[in-house]
Formats: C-alpha cells, sequence, structure tokens
C-alpha cells in the first residue's frame, strides 16, 4: 500500500511541474499590461513603472519563470496585483464556501443517482425504468445556468422560500438552491452508471446464488450486487468531487457565492496574474490528491483489488 502510494505521488511530479511551467507561459503570452490595469489607462507612466518593478514585471521573461517557479515549490505565490492579498490567503479564504457547496452538491448528486439508477436495474423495462431514464438524461440535458435561473425565478422571486443568493450570514438554506443547480448534471451521470452497472453485476452467478440461498431481495441488492457495482460510480464521484472543490465558476457567479470559481473568474477579468495561477496549481494539486484517495478507496468496494 504504501510503495503503490510512493509512486503514484513519484508520478504525480512531472504532472505538477509541467502545470507550473504551462501556467507561466499562459498567463505570459495573455494580451494586456496589468500595471496599466491597476492604474487605468489615465494611469502616470512612472507609477505604472513603478508597480511594474513592485511585481517584478520589469525583469526578464526567463527570470520570471524562475523565480516563478522556486516560489511554486514553496508554495509561495506571491500576491494579487489587485488588492495587494497574499495569493495562499485569498485561496484559502475562499475554500470554505466552495467546499459547503461542493459537499451538499455531491450528497444530492449521489443519493437521487444511486436510488434512481438502482430502481431503474431492478425494476428494468418497467414505467419505473424508463421513467428514471427519463428525468436522468433530462437532468445530464439541460444545462446548469438555465436549472439556476429556473430555480431563483420560482423559489426566490415567485414563491419567495428561498432568501435570494450571497451567502447571508452564513445560513445554509443560502446553499439549497446552487447545491441543486450542480448536483443535478452528476446525479443523472450517476444514475444512468448505476443502472449499467448493476444490471452487469446482478445476472453474475454469484447474486443467483445468493437468491437459491433464501436471502431477501433488499439484502442481495444492497450488500451483494450494489457495492460490486460501485466502482465505477465512486470513479466518477470522484472526478466530479474535485471538479466542484475546483470552483463551480457559473455556480458560483449565478448565485454570487464568494468561492474559488468566483475567484477565478474575479482574476481573469483583472489580469490578477499571480491569482489565476494560484487557483490553476491549486486545481491541480486537488485532482491529483482526489484521484489517489479514489484508487485507494477501491478495495473497500472490491476486496478482490490489492496495491502490493
Amino acid at each position: 500500500m504504501y510503495t503503490y502510494i510512493i509512486k503514484r505521488l513519484m508520478g504525480a511530479v512531472p504532472v505538477i511541474l509541467g502545470v507550473i511551467a504551462l501556467v507561466f507561459i499562459l498567463t505570459t503570452i495573455v494580451p494586456g499590461d496589468p500595471a496599466r490595469l491597476m492604474m487605468g489607462q489615465r494611469g502616470d507612466p512612472e507609477t505604472i513603472e513603478l508597480i511594474r518593478k513592485e511585481f517584478g514585471l520589469d525583469k526578464p521573461l526567463w527570470y520570471q519563470f524562475i523565480d516563478f517557479f522556486r516560489r511554486a515549490l514553496t508554495l509561495d505565490l506571491g500576491k494579487s496585483y489587485r488588492n495587494n492579498m497574499l495569493v495562499t490567503q485569498a485561496i484559502i479564504e475562499r475554500i470554505p464556501v466552495t467546499a459547503k457547496l461542493a459537499a451538499f452538491s455531491m450528497g444530492i448528486a449521489v443519493i437521487l443517482g444511486v436510488t434512481f439508477g438502482i430502481i431503474s436495474a431492478v425494476k428494468q423495462y418497467s414505467w419505473l425504468d424508463y421513467g428514471s431514464m427519463l428525468v436522468a438524461m433530462l437532468g445530464i440535458s439541460a444545462p446548469g445556468f438555465w436549472v439556476g435561473l429556473l430555480l431563483i425565478v420560482l423559489f426566490c422571486v415567485k414563491l419567495g422560500w428561498i432568501p435570494g443568493t450571497g451567502t447571508g450570514e452564513g445560513e445554509l438554506i443560502y446553499y439549497v438552491l446552487p447545491s441543486i443547480t450542480l448536483g443535478v448534471r452528476p446525479a443523472a451521470l450517476i444514475a444512468r452508471l448505476t443502472r449499467s452497472s448493476m444490471l452487469e453485476i446482478i445476472r453474475q452467478d454469484y447474486v443467483r446464488t445468493a437468491r437459491a440461498k433464501g436471502l431477501s431481495e433488499r439484502v442481495v441488492v444492497l450488500k451483494h450486487a450494489l457495492r460490486n457495482a460501485m466502482i465505477p460510480v465512486i470513479t466518477i464521484v470522484g472526478i466530479q468531487t474535485a471538479y466542484f472543490l475546483s470552483g463551480a465558476i457559473i455556480t458560483e457567479q449565478l448565485f454570487s457565492l464568494p468561492g474559488i470559481g468566483r475567484l477565478s473568474v474575479e482574476a481573469l477579468i483583472n489580469r490578477d496574474f499571480p491569482i489565476i495561477r494560484g487557483v490553476i496549481l491549486f486545481m491541480a494539486l486537488l485532482f491529483v490528491m482526489i484521484n489517489l484517495l479514489v484508487d485507494l478507496s477501491y478495495p473497500l468496494f472490491d476486496p478482490r483489488i490489492k496495491y502490493e
């Protein structure tokens, strides 16, 4: 187990180094002078030059790259061009909102997706099967921003049940609509994947043997079939969780949630390259760690999987 973890972490090193280099190149070739954007079109040339020196923008590109590479390896990502805040601090402050949104959204997706998937598989070719898959198809097809706007109009404007957008004083009710908006599509994906995986598993010999022993259908489905059918589902859950934690840009913008996704949009608009670089590196590290945790969780569902 430990040898496998070390090998995976060592294999992630070239990926992280490549991401660092690619992030610097892409943010460097983007047109626009951050110093001039900070001061506006009427900024004083001398002041703009002082700002460029302060942030090291007057240095040659090779020097900027080496300095950025060295800082990135120690998680010293510099300061924001807009408010002089440390990049790591800016990201850490936004993580709680994004983490809550990701947890609630994935909870909704897993509960609904697995439930509908099991019902469709057990009741194959019934009206429950067709109805569940129709709902799943609609969930996959519906754009997230469209679902979010419909929920805002219905529950905020018409019914007044939800107190609008933002986070208020931190009340959980503000996360209800964004969580549903963000969880609809992965719930549909999980439902379809659970159904196909369950249909393959329930035809196996050991499932027929369990039924022949007189076990109840509930025990056969939930204990014997579902556990073995969860491997592909866990993979999708891990990928979607990493995506949510790295910032759901459209959802956070739509509901005015101050999370990682909204921070990314603000940084792109303002050409705040340190923030952009920091967010992308955070996303890369997040995907590497989530994928590793997903791989390590496989033996919990299938004891035949061993990591030597």
